[in-house]
């Protein structure tokens, strides 16, 4: 027996860095398998914090929501010492590069899906908050794992290099408001919250242009 499928949450402390600028911030990792299997969603900060929650399980990747530092900080260590594969969608090469230069990781692509603990995560390609950002969407569950694209409130920021509001308003209209309103969303910073929750504020979001 293997156990339920279960969603788990690991909140690490550490500094985002872009464009000259320094953060601290908090961000939540997401676990998600049973008691044999598990995949990491996002490597932020704290590599022991991480490996504690893992408890020994078979890890079956790593996978990065997007290429900003505090979301791949010890994702090379992590896949290197738990012998898993990190992800990563190739548009957020450049990004990185400037956290880990000399590191190689498996692509990511929209559509693809990953098979867990007798379900699987579907890959949705949501570009804005950078080029490459992806969604986790896991039907059984009635979740998504929305990095930075989609809080509770509105969209990931699209104020620095390598990102662009127009592109991030379009990737949630169509991509994400198009799953049921009761789906809820795991986001990469802060509590969660529902699409359902978020759908009615697209025009004030666009009306902001934030």
């Amino acid at each position: 027996m293997s156990g339920a499928l279960r969603i788990e949450r690991v909140v690490t402390s550490g500094v985002f860095q872009l464009d000259g600028g320094t953060w601290e911030v908090d961000n939540n990792i997401w676990l998600i398998g049973d008691d044999h299997d598990v995949v990491i969603v996002d490597a932020a900060h704290d590599e022991k914090a991480i490996t504690e929650a893992v408890n020994g399980r078979d890890v079956v990747a790593v996978v990065c929501t997007h290429g900003h530092n505090d979301h791949v900080t010890v994702a090379p260590a992590l896949g290197a010492n738990l012998h898993a594969p990190v992800l990563l969608h190739p548009g957020d090469q450049a990004l990185w590069e400037l956290t880990h230069p000399e590191q190689k990781f498996w692509s990511a692509q929209d559509g693809e899906r990953i098979a867990v603990a007798g379900t699987e995560l579907r890959i949705v390609h949501t570009p804005g908050h950078s080029p490459g950002s992806i969604c986790l969407h896991l039907p059984e569950a009635g979740a998504l794992f929305s990095g930075d694209t989609l809080f509770s409130g509105g969209p990931g920021a699209t104020g620095r290099s390598f990102s662009d509001f127009p592109t991030i308003i379009s990737s949630i209209r169509d991509r994400l408001l198009a799953l049921p309103g009761d789906t809820k969303v795991h986001t990469g910073h802060g509590d969660g919250t529902t699409i359902g929750d978020e759908a009615p504020h697209l025009s004030d979001w666009i009306a902001r242009g934030h």
